[in-house]
């Protein structure tokens, strides 16, 4: 450690050159890190904040909500296996509406659920829905940015239904696209209006999209058995299916990856470098008695110093950021999650030092000697 430290102290210019481009390599780490799960949040929100841990949809529905159908004789059965206060009715669509007073399109997500449930948001501002009071609806707050409040008549572009938005919650949405929470009467007043326009009818005009299930997973088997023509999911493959999540994280996961293999070459091939130049001067240290043991670790330990150093100041950098960001740009970058990208870029440095230590150990005295007299 004396040795590392001394000479980095004595090629400040050097091992600052290198320092600033590990900092920017793991900013930009940290960024993209923080920016995947912040679009995987924004992406999923309204199911991942679920108490739920299973979903019942219809067969062949490639466990998507929007493809799934199930109507209340399934619902009243799945009540019988797992419990009536464990399974609740879930409706969902995406649709476009327009603020009355208004002429901009938003592409929202109407979640029908029962009000007094375990389904239900958490409300920030406003009242709660009431199955008795019809036209009311619960809006996720990204509508507040175009202009919609808490009296404000939304129109549903597809079925001409009005509803008057009674409150606010915060962070609920699906698909990138906020959430609008209705109660039971409007979501069967909607599906009725949506038969009517279609010129269709249905002998039971009571569906939903999906059954959602909290209960242990002991009792799947029995559902899947219980209610054919169907399939019981859990809440990582719902949050999955949802449509462009597994390509959006994809890409992004890649790009995490390729920045880490880039920052551990690049390191490597630095260090290599200053290793090479070195070797005169690390022969001598070998001819006076230095172990080569000693000399690796010095290696390591300039790798490690760099490496913890730059991170600090990319963490700062990147609350920084996040600090200043725009509510409208998902970014979210927990503890735990920040760790495990701090670790993983400490790891991928100390092995991109493997080539410098591995050149520090086959360094032979007598030649490096040899080098200097010539």
């Amino acid at each position: 450690m004396y040795l590392a430290i001394r000479e980095m102290r004595f090629a400040k210019a050097r091992y600052s050159l290198i320092a600033t481009i590990m900092v920017l390599v793991s900013f930009l780490v940290l960024f993209v890190t923080g920016l995947a799960q912040g679009l995987a949040y924004d992406n999923a929100a309204s199911v991942k904040n679920m108490a739920a841990t299973h979903f019942v949809l219809e067969q062949d529905s490639n466990h998507r909500f929007t493809r799934s159908q199930v109507d209340l004789n399934q619902l009243e059965k799945a009540s019988l296996i797992v419990g009536k206060e464990n399974a609740e009715p879930l409706g969902v669509k995406m649709t476009t509406v327009i603020p009355s007073d208004g002429t901009e399109k938003i592409d929202v997500t109407l979640l029908a659920v029962n009000n007094n449930g375990w389904l239900a948001p958490t409300i920030t501002e406003g009242s709660p829905l009431s199955d008795q009071i019809k036209g009311h609806v619960l809006v996720d707050q990204k509508l507040s940015d175009s202009g919609v409040k808490i009296g404000t008549i939304i129109v549903d572009q597809a079925s001409g239904t009005k509803w008057t938005v009674d409150g606010f919650v915060k962070n609920e949405s699906f698909s990138h696209t906020p959430a609008v929470f209705l109660n039971k009467q409007d979501w069967l007043n909607l599906q009725a209006r949506t038969l009517t326009l279609q010129g269709t009818k249905s002998a039971d005009s009571q569906v939903y999209n999906a059954i959602a299930i909290k209960d242990s997973s002991e009792k799947v088997k029995d559902l899947q058995a219980a209610l054919p023509n169907t399939e019981v999911i859990t809440k990582s493959e719902a949050v999955s299916a949802i449509p462009g999540y597994k390509e959006e994280q994809g890409s992004l996961m890649m790009m995490i990856v390729f920045l880490f293999v880039i920052s551990a070459f690049v390191l490597a091939v630095f260090f290599y470098v200053i290793t090479i130049q070195k070797t005169s001067q690390f022969g001598i240290l070998k001819a006076i008695g230095t172990r080569t043991a000693y000399l690796a670790r010095s290696v390591t330990m300039q790798v490690l110093f760099l490496s913890v150093g730059s991170l600090v100041i990319s963490v700062l950098l990147v609350q920084l950021f996040e600090a200043v960001l725009p509510s409208s740009m998902p970014f979210q970058l927990g503890f735990s999650t920040l760790a495990l990208t701090c670790l993983s870029f400490v790891a991928m440095s100390l092995a991109g030092s493997l080539f410098s230590v591995w050149k520090v150990a086959k360094i032979d005295a007598l030649d490096a000697i040899g080098r200097t007299a010539a």
